[in-house]
């Protein structure tokens, strides 16, 4: 096994507006492959085949899916994030949560001394912790 990578399908066509968002959020990130579809292929042209992204060192692969599913992203399985400061999380959690929705919003919950957990606007779910 050479290695395991979390991935992501998008069912709205809004993969490369997902990785971009992720990307300019968070340091040390970047797309580093994204390949779309053309005329005449199985996909709507333009839209993500496939790519790969990285936050702070983390690869994800994503897709915009050509097929429409019964399922979305679940909260069950989340991006977590270890803050290194207050303001990074209230910054982060800030950016995240706008046109999404709070699972638990931002607060001192007794295991940290910060945390939030929220599906962003395309519906991922994140856990920010800021440690004691």
């Amino acid at each position: 096994m050479e290695k395991v990578t979390p991935f992501l399908m998008f069912q709205n066509g809004n993969a490369e507006e997902a990785m971009n968002y992720y990307t300019s959020l968070i340091e040390d990130s970047e797309i580093t492959t994204i390949s779309r579809y053309g005329a005449n292929e199985s996909g709507d042209e333009g839209t993500v085949m496939h790519a790969t992204f990285s936050l702070k060192g983390q690869e994800f692969m994503c897709i915009d899916s050509n097929l429409k599913h019964e399922f979305s992203f679940t909260p069950s399985f989340s991006i977590y994030i270890t803050c290194d400061s207050e303001n990074e999380i209230n910054h982060l959690y800030e950016k995240l949560i706008t046109d999404g929705q709070a699972l638990m919003p931002l607060g001192d919950y007794g295991f940290s001394q910060k945390f939030g957990w929220i599906n962003d606007q395309f519906g991922v779910s994140w856990q920010l912790n800021l440690p004691k």
